[in-house]
């Protein structure tokens, strides 16, 4: 088989690439990316794109038909990706999440492409009382990021295509990954903790977030890129990740002070609403994906994350504005006029020329 990760070189596609190759050792796997964060390695000697055949560059609003030919599933993980970022780029989050998504399932559709995995979010669910949200469950997006996710599985789902399409809805991300991530809740209390002892909960507590590690989700793609319309229908939403890791985040709090000694816990009780309180009801995905269920718990999530920043020697106090926060690096492209504020690569003859 022939896959292509469009949006492979971030925290998500990372890991991806490494599980796909150990997976499917036979299978031809490329990436195609635009390489924001290309630099943003954490820990590692070796690029994560070695485990791929062939590493293309672009930016996905300008991609071509042709570059989908050929390939027997695609997965698209290209996406401004959380809501920080959504909030300062609102239009871009719209172009590259929602818009070029669709493109790039069009295209892979006209080129007799077999499967399309999107990797969607629970955050579509927003505020959402009553216990765990199912597939059919009313969403109620309030940020862009979120907006730009159900508006892609809308799209989708009225592609005119004999193409298999899985949205997976994923819980939120967590995890070890060669491109660390610390703008994540569960990452980040991982770091508070290593560096000052003082777990810093910007909320108050009680917002409810359910949980996968990044490794948990790239079995999840493994499962999709050949899954059979027969196993779900030829277009299926479905939340990705476990009903036993449905958690309050002062519970992540708690996971992350029993593992590292001496953690003190700082809760906001004065925090504002936070509008991404949800649980999620992932029944479907165990009856359906049965062979690729979660394996990472909660608390092997957090020693992964601790091993990984200890190897790393990690030790930043002040890490909310670093590289390993990803508005701090689009942040610091434009301020060095390397990328617009439209998020394009400036000076690219420039660049070329310099080779």
């Amino acid at each position: 088989m022939k896959f292509l990760i469009v949006g492979n070189m971030g925290y998500v596609g990372s890991v991806l690439s490494k599980y796909l190759r150990a997976a499917r050792p036979d299978a031809t796997i490329d990436g195609f990316d635009n390489a924001y964060f290309a630099h943003c390695l954490t820990g590692v000697k070796v690029l994560p794109e070695r485990c791929l055949d062939e590493q293309f560059y672009g930016d996905v609003r300008t991609i071509g038909a042709d570059m989908l030919k050929g390939y027997d599933a695609v997965i698209q993980l290209a996406a401004i990706s959380n809501d920080p970022m959504g909030k300062q780029f609102e239009a871009v989050t719209m172009d590259v999440n929602q818009a070029s998504a669709l493109t790039v399932a069009r295209y892979a559709a006209e080129a007799g492409v077999k499967n399309f995995v999107f990797a969607s979010s629970c955050s579509v669910y927003g505020i959402a009382q009553g216990g765990p949200r199912k597939e059919g469950d009313p969403v109620n997006p309030i940020t862009a990021y979120a907006k730009s996710k159900i508006g892609t599985e809308q799209g989708l789902e009225t592609l005119d295509t004999d193409m298999v399409i899985t949205c997976l809805r994923f819980a939120t991300a967590c995890g070890m990954s060669d491109r660390l991530r610390l703008d994540l809740v569960l990452n980040d209390y991982v770091a508070c903790a290593l560096t000052s002892g003082q777990i810093t909960v910007l909320s108050d507590g009680t917002p409810w977030r359910p949980l996968i590690d990044v490794a948990d989700m790239a079995r999840a793609m493994d499962w999709s890129v050949d899954r059979q319309a027969e196993n779900g229908g030829r277009y299926l939403c479905v939340n990705a990740g476990s009903n036993s890791s449905n958690y309050q985040v002062k519970d992540l709090a708690e996971a992350v002070a029993a593992a590292v000694p001496g953690s003190r816990i700082s809760i906001n009780h004065a925090a504002p609403v936070d509008s991404r309180s949800y649980q999620a009801d992932f029944s479907l995905y165990e009856k359906l994906a049965p062979s690729h269920q979660p394996l990472v718990d909660l608390n092997q999530s957090v020693r992964n994350l601790i091993d990984g920043l200890r190897r790393m020697k990690f030790a930043d106090h002040d890490f909310r504005t670093s590289d390993l926060i990803r508005l701090v690096v689009l942040q610091d492209h434009i301020r060095n006029e390397r990328l617009s504020p439209d998020l394009e690569w400036l000076n690219v003859e420039a660049l070329k020329a310099a080779q």
